[in-house]
């Protein structure tokens, strides 16, 4: 692994953890934004050169109901255009880990047995001009989707991430049409880190 990889990947493991909000955003736009806190905590299990993120999140004003629990792995490649690439995970027994964002000592005993990669959802990640931060999109001629409820679910995945930020462009597919039906239609989430 390179010297700017393994820079790189230092950068996202103290940018992506935390809790983050878009507070802001839902109050100027609740239209299109309801207000949203998400969290990230880093997990071990891919061991060392990657980076590993539990992120689950809630919606405002209580932020009790707790919904889209997910890991994603973040691992060096070798491609100079996009050196890094996001491999996301469902969870097999995300009730299991439900609360691991208030509570991170819950995902102590996770494992790679109890996570599931997602065939499709594999995301290119390019370094923004002058290190300013980070950007994964899912491929166009890609499609991630997976089972839930006993139904296909299709998603469009996306993100940046800079320094005390993080834009979410996932939407939700409607797997028949290819339209997006929620999520980031009129743009991308924009949280701020609230928390460590």
């Amino acid at each position: 692994m390179t010297h700017h990889v393994s820079a790189w990947l230092d950068r996202l493991a103290l940018w992506l953890p935390g809790t983050f909000e878009n507070r802001e955003q839902a109050l100027a736009d609740p239209t299109w934004y309801v207000g949203v806190r998400l969290w990230h905590r880093s997990i071990g299990v891919f061991g060392p050169g990657h980076l590993g993120i539990y992120a689950e999140q809630a919606s405002a004003p209580t932020f009790a109901k707790i919904y889209r629990p997910r890991v994603f792995q973040i691992s060096p490649t070798s491609d100079p255009d996009f050196p890094l690439a996001v491999a996301y995970f469902a969870l097999r027994q995300p009730e299991r880990w439900r609360g691991a964002g208030l509570d991170p000592a819950i995902l102590e005993p996770l494992t790679l047995a109890d996570l599931e990669p997602l065939p499709g959802c594999l995301l290119p990640m390019a370094v923004l001009a002058e290190d300013a931060g980070f950007r994964a999109q899912l491929p166009p001629d890609r499609r991630c989707c997976f089972q839930a409820d006993g139904q296909l679910r299709q998603v469009s995945l996306g993100f940046e991430v800079r320094s005390g930020e993080f834009l979410s462009y996932d939407k939700g597919i409607d797997p028949d049409t290819g339209k997006p039906i929620w999520g980031a239609i009129m743009g991308p989430f924009r949280y701020r880190r609230v928390g460590d």
